[in-house]
């Protein structure tokens, strides 16, 4: 659905206001680590791998991720703004008013590897060039359980179809999800796509994380909540 020259999104922008040193995190440090409409890629590497996480949520995914991988580059896509504070927060130490400064730089043991998009990920996906992504996180994304509302998951042929021009051959399309009916909407829509293959050959590779897995917070509240996630990875054909 088109609002104007935009897609129309559905979910929450902000939630509580930001207390003071985390809108100062916005309002100093993102600008730095913002990508670059422009060149989207001009902060990668030659040769170097490039993550996309779609909807990073609170950003301890991708925050622990990127830490473990430093030789990876990685882009974060998150429209919440508390979200996006928050992935400021933990990559940068900075929790207090106290603590912030006219110059705020990374945590000394990171490096300058994370670029975010701040907003609707479908206008980020025509500035891509083809296969440029090696993996792309989607990781608990609102299930939308209403049956009216399923046109509103992500998961459909046509970001399906997207997906496929930017991931590179045999690069990865990793979905996790607590949600019994998103996972049977997923594995339902991967099935119908002849761009994508579930690498699974046991109940195990999906049951239990994969081997690079960092445990996020929706994942904890899902299993104190008694919902076991599934890990489900695709390859680009």
């Amino acid at each position: 659905m088109l609002i104007g020259d935009k897609p129309h999104f559905y979910g929450r922008r902000q939630g509580r206001r930001l207390r003071k040193a985390k809108s100062a995190l916005m309002d100093v440090f993102l600008p730095s680590i913002k990508l670059d409409s422009k060149n989207p890629l001009s902060f990668v590497g030659k040769n170097q791998k490039l993550y996309l996480e779609i909807g990073f949520g609170d950003g301890d995914h991708l925050a622990e991720h990127s830490l473990k991988n430093k030789d990876i580059c990685y882009i974060g896509a998150e429209v919440f703004k508390n979200g996006v504070a928050n992935l400021l927060s933990l990559i940068t130490g900075i929790k207090t008013n106290d603590e912030v400064s006219e110059q705020i730089s990374l945590l000394s043991n990171r490096t300058d590897n994370i670029r975010i998009w701040d907003d609707d990920i479908r206008l980020l996906f025509p500035l891509l060039p083809d296969a440029c992504l090696d993996k792309v996180f989607l990781l608990f994304p609102d299930p939308w359980p209403k049956k009216r509302h399923a046109n509103r998951r992500f998961v459909n042929p046509e970001n399906l179809q997207i997906l496929a021009r930017l991931i590179k051959p045999n690069g990865i399309l990793r979905i996790a999800t607590d949600h019994t009916t998103y996972k049977f909407w997923t594995l339902r829509q991967l099935h119908n796509c002849p761009y994508f293959e579930w690498t699974a050959t046991c109940g195990a590779d999906w049951k239990n994380p994969p081997a690079d897995w960092v445990e996020t917070k929706y994942q904890r509240k899902a299993l104190r909540e008694g919902r076991k996630p599934v890990f489900l990875d695709f390859r680009r054909k």
